[in-house]
């Protein structure tokens, strides 16, 4: 897949883990990686990115004695999901356009 397209749908699929629960990097990357190959890397420079933009927060909680860090969907980013989602059926319509 295009380098460009895939990081634009590893976004929205961040989202739409975060949208389910809060969650941290390794769990996030089990979540998606059954759909779509994601690396830590790429992982946390989306997430850098999208708190930025304040479409994600994060806190840390202690796990077996360390700090984990959880990201938190904002109002903002369940806007911009849904926004995605409701371009759906034109995203649909075209990959049937470039597919005929």
């Amino acid at each position: 897949m295009d380098a460009q397209l895939r990081k634009g749908f590893l976004e929205f699929c961040v989202l739409a883990v975060l949208e389910k629960q809060d969650s941290y990097g390794y769990q996030i990357i089990k979540d998606i990686s059954c759909h779509i190959e994601i690396s830590e890397a790429t992982l946390y420079t989306i997430l850098r990115r999208m708190e930025a933009g304040n479409n994600v927060i994060s806190y840390m909680v202690e796990h077996n004695h360390r700090l984990r860090k959880y990201f938190h969907l904002t109002d903002k980013g369940h806007i911009y999901l849904g926004m995605f989602r409701q371009e759906r059926e034109q995203i649909i319509k075209i990959l049937d356009f470039i597919g005929k």
